[in-house]
Order: C-alpha cells, then sequence, then structure tokens
C-alpha cells in the first residue's frame, strides 16, 4: 500500500511521462493531446448490454491514453489525477446539452463512480475511479457546472477478473453484483445522476452499475424508505478532501462537493455514463 511519503515523492521529485516515457514530465503535451485534445463523443459497445445508459467518452483506449490509465490505475501515479479528471469532466458535459448532448442540465450534476472491489482499493492504496470522478467533480465546478460525488455503490458479492472475458461472459460475472449502499439513495437526488467510470469496453460494467441505481431507488421507494428528507454536506469538508484527492486514499465518504443545504429528492436512475477512455470502433462519427 502507498504511503503519504510516496505521494509526496511523486509531487517533488523528477519523474518521466507515464504515456510515453518522455524525460522530467509527468505528462507530455503530446500524450495530454492524446487525452484530451478532442471533442468528447457518444461510444456504442456492440453488442450492447441491456440496460446500459448513453455512454460518452474523452478518448479512444490506445497507447499512450491506456498508458496512463494503467499507471495511475496499478502504479499509483497520482500526479495524473488532475489532467483524467480533467478528460472525465469533458465527458460529462459532452452528455449535459448543446451539440455534444441530448439531456440537458437540471441542477447539480451528481457523479457515481463505479466501485472497486475492496481487495483491489487495498492493494492499490487508493479507489482509482472514485479519485477521478472527485476530480471531474471539481474540474466542474470550476467551470461554472455545480457538481459533487455520491459514492453510493459497493459490491455485493466477489466477482471474477473480467481480463480475457468477452461480452456474454461479462455479463454473467457481474449480475447482481453492485448494490446501492444502505442509506445511499438519500444521496442521488437534486440533479442529474451521471456514472463514472475510467473506461467502457463491452458495456457490462456500466450496466450492471445502472442496473443497480434504477432497482435500488425503486425498492427503497416502495419500502417506504426513499429519500424524504435533506441530506446537508459540510462544504469546509468539501474543500479539505479535494485538495487531498491527488496526494493521499480517500476515507470512506459517500458525498463529495454537495452544496450546503441542498435538499435531495428521489431521482436516483442515471441519465447517462461518463468515461475517460473507450475502443475506438466504439465512437460515433463525429455529426451523428
Amino acid at each position: 500500500m502507498r504511503g503519504w511519503w510516496q505521494d509526496l515523492t511523486d509531487l517533488v521529485l523528477p519523474t518521466d511521462c507515464a504515456g510515453c516515457g518522455a524525460p522530467r514530465t509527468t505528462l507530455c503535451p503530446r500524450c495530454r493531446t492524446a487525452l484530451a485534445g478532442g471533442a468528447p463523443r457518444r461510444v456504442r459497445p456492440l453488442p450492447k448490454p441491456p440496460g446500459l445508459p448513453a455512454v460518452y467518452a474523452s478518448a479512444p483506449y490506445a497507447e499512450a491514453v491506456r498508458a496512463l490509465l494503467l499507471a495511475h490505475k496499478e502504479r499509483g501515479a497520482l500526479t495524473l489525477t488532475g489532467a483524467l479528471g480533467a478528460a472525465l469532466a469533458g465527458a460529462v458535459r459532452a452528455g449535459l446539452g448543446g451539440p455534444a448532448g441530448a439531456f440537458g442540465v437540471p441542477g447539480t450534476v451528481v457523479l457515481v463512480p463505479v466501485p472497486s472491489a475492496r481487495w483491489a482499493v487495498r492493494a492499490r492504496g487508493h479507489d482509482p475511479v472514485r479519485r477521478m470522478a472527485l476530480a471531474a467533480a471539481g474540474e466542474l465546478r470550476r467551470t461554472g457546472t455545480p457538481a459533487r460525488v455520491a459514492a453510493v455503490l459497493r459490491q455485493r458479492r466477489p466477482v471474477a477478473d473480467q481480463a480475457g472475458l468477452d461480452a456474454p461472459r461479462r455479463l454473467a460475472n457481474l449480475a447482481g453484483a453492485l448494490e446501492i449502499a444502505k442509506g445511499g439513495e438519500r444521496l442521488l437526488g437534486g440533479g442529474r445522476v451521471v456514472l463514472v467510470d475510467d473506461l467502457v469496453t463491452t458495456g457490462a460494467t456500466l450496466a450492471e452499475a445502472a442496473r443497480a441505481l434504477r432497482e435500488g431507488t425503486v425498492l427503497c421507494r416502495e419500502r417506504g424508505n426513499g429519500p424524504t428528507r435533506p441530506v446537508y454536506e459540510n462544504a469546509t469538508r468539501e474543500g479539505r478532501e479535494e485538495r487531498q484527492t491527488g496526494t493521499r486514499p480517500e476515507k470512506g465518504k459517500w458525498v463529495h462537493g454537495a452544496v450546503k443545504n441542498a435538499a435531495v429528492n428521489a431521482l436516483g436512475a442515471p441519465s447517462y455514463a461518463a468515461v475517460i477512455a473507450a475502443p475506438r470502433d466504439t465512437f460515433e462519427i463525429a455529426g451523428n
């Protein structure tokens, strides 16, 4: 597990570009352009798994982008968090309206990260998707879009490693694997719910996450446990935790960056999903 001294070392010592190995730079201009230099677009995994919402991605999953995501996820290159979060924010914006999107912006954007397995978080020393979601929410707010993170999903049972599994086996592996943590449904209202992840390939993970959000909020309403009261968030904690995003692991909070005294309603179901990268052949042609 990474310690604070490792995070500090990443920040102060010279390093090579995680995308291409260029010396003495964490992220060189060429790799930064590969990550976020193009316009985010809708992507469509084929065959489309049942229940998959619309998905937007910032970059093709190839070469430098693949190396950057792996460096952040598996090697703890936390200095990449800001750039990856900005790329994720671009994909979120693509679904919010205007020429690239279809959904408009009703109040706050609620980013729901796809959860990592507990063993993976322990092994890596951090939760990469959640960390990137925090950075994306900060970037969205900085550019005028109210946003917060609600990390309400969790794994209800172990799943096998997805590497090497085809689309049908991934769906079977993930079926029923995710759920909303107890009380988490109260944190999903007050805005547009957007699922976020680092990568989409077959779409099985996002489809399962969307199912968990839809069914979890419906079940809670049927039981009379739906979101009926306001949830409040201390704004000072928001700033404190976002400053930690690039330096040390998070502490297990569910909501980050909520507007103080903001009421939560009963929406819950995801409007769409946003990821940093997707296979090149899943991108729609611009203008379609």
